[in-house]
Order: C-alpha cells, then structure tokens, then sequence
C-alpha cells in the first residue's frame, strides 16, 4: 500500500494528462486502493436515546434535543450529550434532511462528472486522500459523525458504507479547495472594534461563499451544541455537517474559514472544519485557539479568523500545509479575503501569485473602502456590507461578479457580536434575507432556542434588476450544461437579446456567448462576445488572459 500511495503521489500532479497509458495504470490500482477506501467505524458505547417526538409541524423532539423549522424557513436545532449519543439523537431528529442534503450532493456529482469514468476516478482518488482520515479526526469527533451516519440512505451504499461517507463529505471543503484551487470559490470576511464600531465593542462579518447549487442551501441549519466536554457553542450550514464554517462560542470567540491557495496534497490530514470546530469547542481566547491550530496538521491552506471577547480583539490563524502565521491589524479594522497577510507568507511565492492574478485582492480593497467611512458600524451596517455588489468607487460590475462582496452564491452570511453574545445569520436568497439575530447566552441558559432580533431583508429582493438576475442566472445554468454536457441548447436571436439585456455590465454575459457560440463553430461571433467581455470589470487577470487566450483560439480554429 505505501508503494502505491508514492506512486499515486506523483499521478495527482499528472492527472489532467488525458492519456490512456495513465488511465489504464490508474484503473490497474484502482481495485488495490478501493479495498483500502473503506473506513473502520469507531468504537462507541452502547445507548438506548429512544425513538423522536413530532410535536408540531416540522418540530421534533428527542430527550433534551430538538429541532423546528421557523417561520424564516431555518432549520433550528439544540442539542446535548456525549458524543456518539449527540450524533445518534443528531440523525434521529434530521434523518429527513440528513438524506436529502447526500441525494443533492451526489447529484451535484453526477451532474459535473456524468462520465461513469470520471466518477470512478474522482472515487480512487477520494479513497486514496481520505483512507487515512480516521488518524486525523479526535476520537470525539468520529464517534458524533459515526453516530449521525446512522441515518443515512441505504441508496449509496454502492459507493462507500455510510460512515466512509459522512467522513469524506466532511472533506469535502478541503478536497474541492485541493482540486479545484478554490477558483470559484471567494469568500470575504471582516472585523470592526473601537470607534469603527458603535458600541466599540467586536463586530464581525463574514460571506461563506462556498456553492453546491441553491437545492444544497436551501435547508439552512442553525445548531446550537452543549457538549459533555468543551465549551457550548453555536454553528451554521447544512444538516450532517458537524464541522463549523462560522460560528460562535458561550466565551465569546468566534470562528470563521477562508481559503487561500495551497498546493496539491498528497495524502489527508484534519478537515479544516473539524480544526475549526475544536477551538470553538476548546478555545476561550486566542492564545488557546493558536495553540490548537499549531498542534493540528490541515492539508489545505486556510485561514481561521478568531474573535475574540476575552481579548477584545481578532487576528488570522494562516495556516498552510507546511507553516503558520498570525496577523493582527495596527487598526480598528481587520478584513480577510482569500490570500495571506502574516509575516511568514509575504514572500511565499503562491500567495503572491495568488493576489497578482486572483480576484482576492479586489474584494479585500473593496471591504477595506467601506470600512473606511467616518460612521461606527451596527450589525444593519454589516449586512449592508456584505451585500454590496460594486467595484471600487461604487462602480458597476454586472451582478454575479466574483469581483464583489456579494457574488449572489453565499450559501449563508453571518453578523456576530462576541462580547453581547449575539449571533445574526441569513436566512434566504443569499445574503439578501432577512438576518436572524440569536442570543447565544440566553439559548444555553434556558435551552430554549431565544430569537432576540433581526436585520431586515436588502430591498434588492423584490426589485426588477433581482427577477432579470434570476432569469439570466437559468439561461447560464442551460448554457453551462450545453458548454460541460452536451445538453441541446439553440439560442434564439431573442432569447441571446435577452440574456443580454438581463446582465449587461457583467463580463460573464458575454464570456458564457462566447464559449456558447465558440462551440457552435460561429469564432466570428464568438470573437465578438469575448472582446465585449474584456472592455467590462473582469473577475482577475488571470480571467483576462483566459479570455485572450480564446480569442487566440477562435482566430486560428476560424481560418
């Protein structure tokens, strides 16, 4: 097996060459590593938690734990116990959701990956960087997923046992980070004290950009977990999830991930997410969180962002496969985007690439702008931050431009106030909803969930530029999947006047009629669309020399 894993060490970084002499030595040592894909389940105790309540619609009850649907549309849940009994209490009360969120995610992956072969090869290859996860994960941790599996469908047992399953979803932050080096991927996060906020306490801001399809964040799940070890805390994505993308523990601090650029892993180490869990499960200041993060080896470059109310102040954890480093802003103001500002990367020669040619650097200057005004900030103002879609100076750039805070993809935001313990999250059409403010001291005091206050919902939701974004986003969502999948698609002259007419500041209108018409053999046209693409607000240099390098392409296929 350690020949093999060498070996495969050296195929990741040769993967993209489509020969066959490759494919037929990855299939020869596919059957080997798939023997080995299979995880062993943890030891656990035996329980009896018994069976959940219905006590209302969409309101279930199991011992201490529940979980209700508001009338936002969020799923809520508190939970409490041991490990394996949380996560055992934890699938009985979800099972529904729990199953619906694994039907979406393998849908999404068939859909990208609808050749049998690729899918079988993405499946070596998940095998082969998570064989050794268990090695990674804090017993505590396994034995709570182990428990939530139990839940899960028989329907995919084809691919792995449940437990092999929920474990690799919880890679799968990291796995499409390493992948897909976060292309598409740009989320942007902040944090104000002093006089840049109102009550000079901590505020803190955060977009979690991390896209599955809207089906994947339809079910938005808030979890507040009162552990038999740790500290109580609070976290918000998806149902299954254990692991936290943002977050806020009973002392005040507060987690939140960004990825930055890393090279390719050869082998998996700790989810990030599950890094990110145990400080805020283990962590009431700094000092501890940056002491649990050295002591833990990730195989993905992120970036933690900790707040902190016993020390009235944040800093960036970055962390990368092979170093670490702490920023903390001279000001009142600390914004993170996805690239690395601590003194051991500023000579790393990825992360400068990384903000040269990526649109990081745009949505961190951005931020930096609208922090800069004169008025402290309030939680409403966080969200009007975080919704913004403007280029610098407040110049357009189309909707949907990853060059903005708002990018229209957040699977959720969130405003947190660490020091009052007040926890705002999104509840719908990204960012645009209404955000949903929970005391976090009131919740585990009285085991009651207490939603205390709200942010109204951006007046950007019922507009007509908001309907026409709509429908451009279900004409690039058919052309995408003509472009990946063959999928029949004729554009009438109307409906192209329409895409158009839809988003015409965005440069992706006119880069999507290019590629669409660059397929159709129409290079004239399709000349024509990217050149327009080029004079608009391109996502990155990196985007506009793609864009160059198609025209090139279409000039030499149109001779």
């Amino acid at each position: 097996m350690r020949v093999i894993k060498i070996l495969l060490k050296y195929l990741f970084r040769l993967i993209w060459i489509p020969t066959e002499l490759l494919f037929a030595f990855i299939f020869v040592l596919f059957t080997i590593v798939l023997f080995n894909a299979q995880i062993d389940t943890p030891e656990v105790p035996t329980i009896h938690v018994g069976e959940r309540k219905q006590v209302g619609k969409d309101h279930y009850v199991l011992g201490n734990s529940y979980l209700k649907k508001n009338q936002f549309g969020v799923w809520e849940m508190y939970l409490e116990g041991e490990p394996y009994e949380r996560g055992v209490i934890y699938g009985k009360l979800a099972k529904e959701l729990v199953q619906e969120q694994e039907d979406i995610f393998v849908g999404q992956i068939e859909n990208f990956l609808p050749n049998k072969m690729w899918r079988h090869v993405i499946k070596l290859m998940v095998g082969f960087f998570n064989s050794d996860l268990p090695e990674n994960i804090p017993l505590e941790n396994q034995q709570e997923i182990y428990g939530i599996s139990l839940a899960f469908s028989d329907r995919y047992d084809y691919i792995a046992s449940k437990y092999t399953r929920i474990l690799n979803y919880h890679a799968a932050h990291d796995i499409g980070h390493a992948l897909n080096d976060y292309s598409v991927v740009g989320c942007t996060s902040f944090v104000v004290k002093g006089q840049k906020s109102e009550n000079r306490q901590l505020l803190v801001g955060r977009n979690f950009d991390f896209y599955v399809g809207d089906d994947f964040a339809k079910n938005k799940l808030i979890i507040f977990v009162n552990p038999s070890k740790g500290y109580k805390f609070t976290s918000y994505s998806w149902a299954g999830f254990t692991g936290v993308a943002s977050g806020m523990n009973e002392k005040g601090l507060t987690v939140t991930i960004n990825a930055s650029k890393s090279d390719l892993p050869t082998s998996s180490k700790m989810p990030i997410s599950l890094l990110a869990r145990e400080i805020l499960q283990y962590a009431k200041n700094i000092d501890e969180a940056v002491a649990i993060a050295k002591k833990r080896n990730t195989f993905v470059s992120e970036t933690l962002m900790i707040s902190s109310a016993e020390d009235g102040k944040a800093v960036l954890i970055e962390k990368s496969p092979k170093k670490l480093g702490v920023y903390e802003s001279k000001t009142d103001v600390l914004v993170c985007a996805n690239h690395y500002q601590s003194e051991p990367f500023q000579k790393d020669q990825v992360n400068k690439k990384n903000i040269a040619n990526s649109d990081s650097k745009y949505r961190f200057d951005r931020m930096k702008q609208l922090l800069a005004g004169n008025h402290p900030l309030n939680p409403i103002h966080a969200a009007a931050i975080l919704r913004d879609q403007s280029a610098q100076d407040n110049d357009t750039l189309g909707m949907g431009n990853p060059r903005a805070l708002n990018q229209l993809q957040a699977h959720h935001s969130v405003v947190m106030q660490p020091e009052s313990r007040l926890y705002f999250v999104s509840s719908s059409d990204y960012q645009l909803g209404t955000f949903l403010g929970y005391d976090v001291t009131k919740t585990f005091q009285t085991k009651q969930i207490q939603l205390v206050d709200s942010i109204p919902q951006d007046a950007f939701v019922t507009s007509d530029a908001y309907r026409k974004f709509k429908a451009f986003k279900t004409v690039k969502q058919q052309i995408t999947a003509y472009l990946m999948f063959d999928k029949t698609l004729n554009l009438s002259e109307k409906e192209v006047a329409q895409f158009i007419a839809n988003n015409s500041e965005s440069y992706v209108t006119y880069e999507q009629l290019g590629k669409y018409f660059q397929k159709k053999k129409n290079f004239k046209r399709a000349i024509s669309y990217y050149e327009t693409a080029l004079k608009k607000r391109v996502a990155s240099p990196q985007i506009e020399e793609e864009l160059r390098n198609l025209i090139k392409e279409c000039r030499k296929n149109g001779k």
